[in-house]
């Protein structure tokens, strides 16, 4: 009996115990497609980037996802996370293509109020893994707007893009974000090139 129970023992306290709980996992979006470079800057002025808003479950640093392909519903991972909110993270990547094609003398995050500036605003639509056919696939959608100093805008205007991913896995999803946001960003800024094209032309 005791040998009996020596080896039910262990069975019964696994049992018991409470599930392990999953490691948080932090991704981040991998660099680039780097934009064709500027044939000349939009302008004199610097372009000053700001923070993207995120209202809602976009303001959060969970990945969200929808259970069905129209999307109806959204919700929020628990452990999968990305390493920075995606307005900030939206914001650093989209200075950085703006910096590397060379649109403007200086791109930064930051300019004093008082600074004449070209001002980029953007506001998060849609950033979420869909199910798709065989898979998933990342939806994405900006509203941008460029104004000058006089708060006039120059661009008003949604670029919305999506890509599938690779496989079932977070990771190929992470790689299809960053494929979505690229062609959107591209996009947006062939709408920003065209003004410095205009300019010139004038």
């Amino acid at each position: 009996m005791k040998r009996l129970w020596s080896l039910l023992a262990p069975l019964l306290l696994a049992a018991c115990s409470p599930p392990s709980v999953p490691d948080v996992t932090y991704f981040r979006l991998p660099p680039p497609a780097p934009l064709a470079r500027a044939a000349r800057p939009l302008s004199a002025l610097p372009i000053e980037v700001g923070v993207f808003r995120g209202e809602g479950i976009y303001a959060e640093q969970a990945l969200i996802y929808s259970l069905s392909a129209d999307a109806g519903a959204l919700r929020t991972y628990h452990y999968q996370l990305w390493s920075d909110p995606p307005s900030r993270g939206l914001q650093a990547r989209l200075t950085a293509m703006l910096r590397a094609a060379g649109i403007a003398p200086l791109v930064t995050e930051r300019l004093p109020a008082s600074d004449p500036a070209l001002r980029v605003h953007g506001r998060i639509l849609r950033y979420e893994r869909i199910p798709r056919e065989g898979g998933y696939k990342a939806v994405v959608a900006f509203e941008m707007r460029v104004e000058q100093d006089s708060g006039e805008p120059l661009i008003e205007q949604t670029y919305a893009a999506e890509a599938a991913a690779a496989d079932a896995s977070m990771a190929a999803t992470v790689q299809a974000f960053a494929s979505a946001v690229d062609q959107a960003f591209a996009r947006f800024y062939d709408d920003l090139a065209a003004l410095g094209q205009d300019s010139h032309a004038g």
